[in-house]
Order: C-alpha cells, then structure tokens, then sequence
C-alpha cells in the first residue's frame, strides 16, 4: 500500500487525509498541536459561502488600506514596517489584479463544488457540526456598496452561483433580528454555517477510524523528497524520530512557506490576521434577539453565523502584521460593538476573544498541486475561504496523489493556481 505524509492538522490538512484514505491510501498525518483544528480552523465567522468568493485584488483594496492604515480598529490594517515577505507579497498582490475576475469564477467554482463533498462526508460520517442552511444575506450601507456588490453578482452568476438583490425591508424580513440603516443587500440561499472546529475534529475521528494515523503534537523539523520517496523528521514527546513514505502533502498553512523552501519550491503564503468573537447567549432574550441567518457586512468587513442555540459569532477584519497573534482589545471592541448596533437585545456581557492567521497566497487562490521535486504535492493557502473550498481542493490533491502513486488511475482534476 502506497504511504502518504499530510503536514499539518488544520480543516485543508484533515479533509485531505480523509480524502486520501478514502482512496486507499495509508496516510499518516502531522500535526505540532496536541489535537487537530487548535489555529485558523478553531473559531472562524462559520460561514461556507461561495457568496463570498470575491478575490481582494484590486484598486479600490488597495485605496481602502492606504486609507485605513493610521486607523487602528480598520476593517483591514497593514502594519508600515517594512519586510522582504510583506513586500514581495504585496507585489504579488498588485500584479495579480488583472485576473481579479478571473479568480473571482474560479473561487466560486471550486466553493460550490466543495459543497457535495463536504456535507456529503458530514452526513455518512455522522458528523454534527451545528450546521445551518438558511442562505447567507450581504448587507450594503450606501448605494456604492450596493452597486458594486451587483458587480460581483454578475462574476459569481459565471462561477455558477445564484444571488439575488433585496431591499431593505426584504432584507429585515429574511432576518427581523437586524436593525441599524441599511441600503439593501443580496442574499445567497443555497450558502451555509456551521462551526469549523467541531467539523474539523469529527472528520479527523473519521479519518483515524479509516486508517489515517494521526501524530498529534509532532513538531516537524525538516522535510526531503525525491524520486526514492519522501521523509519526514520530527520531534515527539521530546526525541527526535524519521519516517520515509512515497509521497507527502504539505497542508500546513502559514507554516507552508518555510516548509516549500525546505523542499525548492516558493509559495509565497502570508499569515493575515483575523479576529473573532463568540458571544455566548446565555439569557432567552439574548437567544430570541440574535440573529438565525448569517450575515456579510461589507463596510465593516465582519461575518456572523448563529451555532447552535446558544452561541453567536462574528469575525472578520484583516491584519497584515507578521506571525503576531496577539488578541489586541482596540481590534476586538468593533466586533463587540456591532452586535451591540445590530443586534441590541443581545447580551454581550460573555464573549469569548480569538485570533488566527489566513494562510493568503498573494492571489487569493490556493496552491493545489505537485512541487517540483518529485512526491512533493501542496494543499494551501486558501485564505479567508479555507473551510469553504476544503473539500474540494481536497478532493483535487487527493487525486492527484493518487495517479500518481497508483498504476492505472486516472487523474481527477487539474491543479489550482502555480
């Protein structure tokens, strides 16, 4: 039987394990943290939305984070001090705004394909995950944000997915929860929520109980690969061990970028900050004012998904600071803030803070596909739509893989982005 090695234990690096496995693989996955899903899959706004497949390059990006830059609770923050990462990505960034539409489609090609995958796993492996499908609503303040959401309609109507325009008053009756003053809006309803971590932890119960081994708490040192085979150096429970398998699969996130230079490749990843909270609703009038639809507000860059009966979260923002997590309080009170605008009958005495890091490729599509090297293969970079394209990507990598490694297979899908 063919081995394979997934690095890293996020959402990308467990549903390509079970995607291999799945196959008839033996795959053996690494994960530094004690338990999978512990970083960027923990606490993210929830939402599986090929609605929100827009990719960032463009001008008025770049206008909006010139404009922000001094403002410390902006939507989206860079950080001046210079850095040969930062700038080389941001260089990156610019020059791929020419395929600004182009990669709008393929985003939500690939989000909606995800879908079939995703809920199909969800449902054989009888994963809960407090998933909802009640439609994703985009709200629009002024008639600017509304005119160009009606923009990228058109791009994402291409990638084949449908939304419609609402005004204000349609909009409070999909959700009457919402209030503050609103332009209008598009709701998407066949877009969906659901809590990342707990999908993330039950896929990879299922992908043990298919065979994947899980190395929980192996903190991988360095990587080779070659026509011979790949191997995997790491530390575990303090003594350094090695393990040769036929090919390996680099889904480590942030960590990606290092781990590609061990092997001769460039994948140009940047760790791009998000917060979220989960406010806890602990009270019937808390529970009965939060909203049951999710919810994209444009102007203020938040998402927010209803978990469950008692659990509300927003997250959103974009932070260009380096590998810093620091949950910074002045990032967290706009959060905390616009459930209070939004949603006032809400209790926001017990929320719970977090912060993660987007592994973002400079054009905000993933890297799916082989290295350069022989047996080296890559799952990442998928941004601020990780959960969203994760099955799919998986799927694509997983059969990519396997033609590889198997005599006689056919390979299923071609690879995303160089």
């Amino acid at each position: 039987m063919k081995t394979v090695a997934v690095i890293g234990g996020g959402v990308t690096g467990v549903t390509t394990a079970y995607a291999l496995a799945r196959r008839g693989l033996q795959v053996t996955l690494f994960e530094r943290h004690r338990y999978p899903a512990m970083e960027t899959s923990f606490a993210n706004g929830g939402q599986l939305s090929a609605s929100h497949a827009e990719a960032w390059n463009s001008w008025g990006t770049v206008g909006k984070g010139l404009k922000w830059m001094l403002r410390s609770d902006a939507p989206l923050l860079v950080n001046p001090r210079p850095g040969w990462h930062k700038l080389s990505w941001f260089a990156e960034f610019l020059a791929a705004i020419p395929r600004y539409e182009s990669n709008t489609i393929a985003s939500t090609r690939l989000a909606i394909a995800a879908r079939e995958h995703l809920f199909g796993w969800a449902r054989e492996e009888g994963i809960d995950f407090d998933e909802r499908h009640e439609g994703i609503l985009h709200v629009y303040r002024d008639k600017a944000g509304f005119d160009h959401a009606a923009q990228v309609t058109g791009l994402l109507a291409q990638g084949g997915l449908q939304r419609r325009a609402v005004t204000a008053a349609e909009m409070r009756a999909i959700e009457p929860t919402l209030e503050d003053q609103f332009y209008g809006g598009f709701f998407t309803e066949s877009d969906s929520t659901g809590d990342i971590h707990k999908f993330t932890v039950g896929l990879a119960q299922a992908a043990a109980a298919r065979g994947v081994q899980m190395l929980c708490g192996a903190d991988v040192g360095s990587l080779e690969a070659g026509e011979g085979g790949a191997r995997v150096t790491f530390a575990l429970d303090g003594a350094e061990e090695s393990m040769g398998f036929d090919a390996l699969v680099i889904c480590a996130g942030t960590a990606s970028r290092e781990f590609a230079a061990m092997l001769g490749d460039r994948v140009n990843v940047y760790p791009v900050k998000g917060y979220s909270i989960t406010v806890m609703l602990e009270d019937a009038q808390s529970r009965s004012a939060a909203p049951t639809v999710s919810l994209v507000d444009d102007a203020t860059k938040l998402v927010s998904s209803r978990l469950g009966a008692d659990r509300f979260r927003v997250a959103g923002t974009a932070e260009f600071n380096g590998f810093n997590r620091d949950i910074r309080a002045d990032r967290i009170a706009p959060l905390v803030s616009w459930v209070e605008q939004c949603f006032p009958g809400v209790c926001t005495r017990q929320v719970v803070p977090w912060a993660g890091l987007r592994p973002m490729m400079p054009d905000l599509m993933p890297r799916v596909g082989p290295g350069r090297r022989p047996r080296v293969f890559y799952n990442t970079g998928h941004g601020h739509l990780g959960w969203t394209m994760s099955a799919a990507t998986a799927e694509l990598i997983a059969g990519t893989v396997e033609a590889a490694l198997v005599p006689g297979v056919q390979r299923s899908g071609a690879p995303v982005a160089a």
